[in-house]
């Protein structure tokens, strides 16, 4: 199958996944595997003078072993952990202030959206939606108090590709101090890294891909900039918003197989989205994989390959999308994605019913339109079952 045009994947991904951060020598008991530090208290030799750890929200070594893996795999510096994709989302946009300006993707994660309306709005914080794709736009929409703009790519759920390199030079023409964020939960460190095409912070669920067994939720967030890190610290200990050292030991696990476990998620998707391309019940297939992708080659520029999850439409109604999703039986009807089991979900009902009803409109999330998280199953299977959900629900 080669790969599809996109960039080549660099060398040594899985020998970083393995040993960044594992050194046995980090433990006096010389593990090779990690430990699972439960302690929130450490011993001082003297009052205010710890030996790197004093308590569980400011540092434990289990996190840290996570951080430095997340870091070195996405080629940063740094690497922070929090509870959740919405905790490192909520700590990112606390680098701003009252009267700050957000400038973002308008198609993004229903959670990011109902976060930046409902919560930074609140705060006295403006935000500004717009289609990313239409690069003239990003110039017109900053406003002399942007101070971050929020890149999603591929987007959540119309699969759009966004050009990161061409819309941070703009931030960097128009203001040095403009922060770009890329969520890159949709494909891993494995399949674009942001930072390479001059993002200032990238950020992931690390729910989805990263840990990649529908068990953990967890979110991070990894840069270079030495200032941001230090003030992006400061609020991961001044606001609590840190993961468990079990959670963390899971995800550090996981991430030893997530070369291999994105390989098969990458070529089973297209697979099953080149037989939904020729099938006389679908209307679209959102897909950067297809030559037919309308940001295909900005996806072979920035990317080395799309994952599991991806959109289709369908030429039915709610009815149909009811019937077909009441019908699938490899596939779970469920929200989430990313991880080895598959999952089909209506947007329009489920992952982004918070989104306002005009603007689901205006971005095209119909009762038509279902999202794939293409697991790790044999393709033939998942096609099979959807080929009987679509007889089901067109019968």
């Amino acid at each position: 199958m080669g790969d599809q045009g996109f960039l080549k994947q660099r060398p040594g991904f899985s020998t970083i996944a393995i040993h960044a951060g594992q050194e046995p020598e980090k433990w006096k008991s010389g593990a090779v595997v990690p430990p699972i530090v439960t302690s929130t208290t450490f011993k001082q030799p003297a009052p205010a003078e710890h030996t790197g750890f004093e308590y569980g929200r400011s540092g434990n070594p289990t996190r840290n072993t996570l951080e430095e893996c997340l870091a070195a795999l996405d080629g940063g510096k740094y690497g922070l952990t929090f509870a959740s994709g919405l905790g490192a989302t909520t700590t990112l946009i606390s680098l701003l202030n009252k009267g700050d300006h957000i400038l973002a993707c308008d198609d993004i994660y229903g959670g990011t959206n109902r976060l930046f309306r409902k919560v930074a709005e609140r705060f006295g914080m403006e935000i500004t939606f717009v289609d990313f794709t239409r690069i003239e736009l990003i110039d017109e929409s900053i406003q002399k108090n942007t101070k971050m703009i929020w890149i999603e790519t591929p987007t959540n759920p119309l699969l759009k590709v966004v050009d990161i390199s061409a819309i941070a030079k703009i931030a960097k023409s128009r203001n040095a101090e403009i922060i770009t964020v890329v969520d890159n939960t949709f494909l891993t460190s494995y399949l674009q890294r942001p930072l390479d095409h001059g993002a200032d912070i990238v950020v992931y669920s690390l729910t989805k891909y990263m840990n990649g067994h529908s068990d953990v939720i967890m979110g991070a967030a990894v840069l270079n900039d030495d200032e941001l890190e230090k003030r992006l610290r400061f609020l991961q200990n001044a606001m609590g918003i840190v993961p468990s050292p079990m959670d963390c030991y899971l995800v550090n696990r996981s991430l030893k197989t997530l070369a291999l476990r994105m390989e098969q998620h990458k070529k089973s998707s297209l697979v099953v989205a080149n037989w939904l391309l020729k099938h006389p019940k679908v209307t679209e297939v959102m897909h950067p994989g297809l030559p037919c992708h309308p940001q295909h080659d900005v996806a072979r520029k920035q990317m080395t390959g799309h994952s599991g999850v991806f959109s289709f439409k369908h030429s039915g109604g709610l009815k149909e999308s009811r019937k077909f999703l009441s019908s699938i039986k490899l596939f779970t009807l469920a929200e989430s994605l990313g991880g080895y089991e598959s999952l089909a979900e209506l947007p329009s009902l489920m992952t982004h019913a918070s989104v306002p009803e005009e603007q689901r409109v205006e971005l095209g999330i119909t009762d038509s339109l279902i999202r794939l998280s293409v697991g790790l199953e044999d393709a033939d299977d998942l096609i099979a079952d959807l080929d009987q959900a679509f007889r089901a629900a067109f019968e």
